[in-house]
């Protein structure tokens, strides 16, 4: 099995995940509620800039992702399955360090988006935070 190595491996691993993330019965219906079945080519082109820029250091993705998910009624148990998901999509087409930093940099997200969103419901007088 190979490493991922470039756009084309992040197209694949995206599409994989965003397959299986669209039928599970927890996350499923999160991003059924905010991007129709019609309308996920934006969002995919949207994660394979995100990823090859992640991964790859090119400058490829512009935007505030915490910003699309602040809103959202999502809790750790969701970011636990996006986390699971998304590692096994990566382990069922990919290894080695890039694979390895994809997962680590996923959880490092999850970890990071969900204690913002827990400090923001916590602190509801706060308006903003990046």
């Amino acid at each position: 099995m190979n490493d991922i190595s470039d756009k084309k491996d992040v197209q694949l691993f995206v599409d994989a995940f965003y397959e299986k993330v669209r039928i599970d019965e927890l996350i499923g219906p999160v991003f059924a509620a905010i991007i129709p079945n019609d309308n996920w080519g934006p969002h995919l082109e949207r994660m394979y800039s995100f990823w090859n820029t992640v991964l790859f250091t090119v400058k490829d993705y512009h935007g505030n992702p915490f910003s699309k998910h602040r809103p959202l009624p999502i809790e750790k148990v969701h970011f636990d399955r996006w986390i699971e998901l998304f590692s096994k999509t990566i382990d069922t087409h990919f290894e080695g360090p890039i694979a390895d930093d994809a997962k680590n940099r996923a959880i490092k997200m999850g970890q990071l988006f969900l204690s913002k969103l827990e400090y923001l419901r916590d602190n509801p007088e706060v308006k903003n935070i990046l």
